[in-house]
């Protein structure tokens, strides 16, 4: 694959803060990918972001689908959301890029960002939406936008369905992985990094999966209970930015420092919280058969082959993590209805068949699941550029 299609630098006249959005591709005129907001974000990191939204869109069409991938992009501003002026600097990043977000560049909530602050800015910033590029690309405008919104609304157990759709296709990526190695439900246990939007989900569908969630990571350090934690009640007591109120914790539940999940006695290790969590300095404390990367390139490439030595299997990113963009679009172009029940079965299957075709390809390539996910996409661009034409 080439070089993006364009890479752009912003800096915040009122502060001096910089934020960055980058292309990578357009199909059909649009490219699709969240904001992200956190101190230290790169134009570098974007970039690879922004690729590896290239990489999910396509590796989720489906021809007999009415979601048609997009392009792929991302955007990030350097800056802690917890700052008192991040939310007037969102305001006027969005206000800049205004023109890229109203004709192709459809974006949403990444680390750092919930989506309901983005639509707030995004309004205050002069859009209508933060995905109004893809309105002309719909057969039914006014219906499709109806069916997004209502899927907004839908809670389930307090957590909204938006917020949930992503965890359950990490959960069935992990479940996936452990059916194809027979690896019983009950009894394995699991670490989380990040309770935030993806890995608070994905925590809450594995332990109703059967899976024992023996850590949680979090800004102040790590909760565990080699028993188990009670998922539910961390998940109730967190704030907007996945901390927990440690007054819930139970006898048994300790407190450990902030890298501790890594090193816990689980089969399984969730990432889900910022990008190159694990790097040459930190994998040999990982002592988990798989890696499932909830967040975005949590694991750094020279960590994953010392990890792929010694017989860790890394499920990457690009395959994992995708439910969420897929479940935007599946439920805005009309695959799915405004309903939890729906958004879960479809997400599952496709998921599913989608971690299946990966796991397969790596073994009949003798190669990672990472390389495989590459060599799909590899394999499926040049089809969506014949078809729907896409711009380098």
């Amino acid at each position: 694959m080439t070089a993006p299609l364009m890479s752009l630098v912003w800096t915040d006249h009122v502060t001096g803060r910089q934020g960055f959005l980058v292309v990578d591709r357009l199909v059909r005129g649009v490219a699709s990918g969240g904001l992200r907001m956190r101190p230290g974000c790169t134009l570098e990191e974007v970039t690879g972001l922004a690729r590896g939204m290239t990489m999910k869109e396509a590796l989720h069409y489906n021809p007999e689908g009415r979601y048609i991938p997009l392009g792929g992009a991302k955007g990030g501003i350097d800056c802690d959301p917890q700052d008192p002026g991040a939310y007037a600097l969102l305001v006027r990043y969005l206000r800049a890029m205004r023109p890229y977000v109203e004709s192709s560049w459809t974006t949403g909530e990444d680390l750092g960002l919930t989506q309901d602050l983005v639509d707030r800015a995004a309004a205050e910033a002069g859009l209508v939406s933060s995905v109004q590029a893809v309105y002309p690309l719909l057969a039914d405008e006014a219906a499709a936008r109806r069916r997004l919104a209502d899927a907004f609304t839908v809670e389930v157990d307090g957590i909204g369905l938006d917020e949930l759709a992503g965890g359950c296709g990490v959960a069935e990526s992990a479940l996936t992985a452990l059916d194809r190695a027979g690896v019983p439900y009950a009894g394995t246990r699991v670490a989380v990094q990040g309770l935030g939007t993806m890995g608070g989900a994905t925590a809450r569908f594995l332990a109703r999966a059967g899976l024992t969630v023996v850590a949680v990571a979090d800004i102040k350090g790590t909760v565990a209970n080699p028993a188990g934690l009670d998922v539910e009640a961390l998940l109730r007591a967190r704030d907007a930015y996945g901390t927990v109120d440690r007054a819930v914790l139970r006898p048994g539940d300790v407190e450990l420092p902030g890298d501790a999940w890594l090193s816990a006695d689980a089969e399984v290790l969730v990432p889900a919280a910022v990008s190159y969590a694990i790097d040459t300095g930190n994998e040999h404390l990982v002592t988990a058969r798989w890696i499932v990367e909830a967040a975005n390139m949590p694991v750094l490439p020279e960590a994953e082959e010392r990890l792929t030595a010694r017989g860790v299997t890394v499920l990457p990113d690009v395959v994992v993590n995708s439910g969420t963009n897929a479940w935007w679009w599946w439920t805005l172009f009309g695959d799915i209805g405004p309903d939890a029940d729906e958004a879960f079965a479809h997400t599952r299957r496709s998921m599913r068949a989608l971690v299946e075709l990966m796991l397969d390809r790596a073994e009949s390539d003798g190669t990672t699941p990472r390389a495989a996910a590459h060599a799909l996409v590899t394999d499926r661009l040049p089809v969506i550029a014949e078809r729907y034409g896409w711009y380098r």
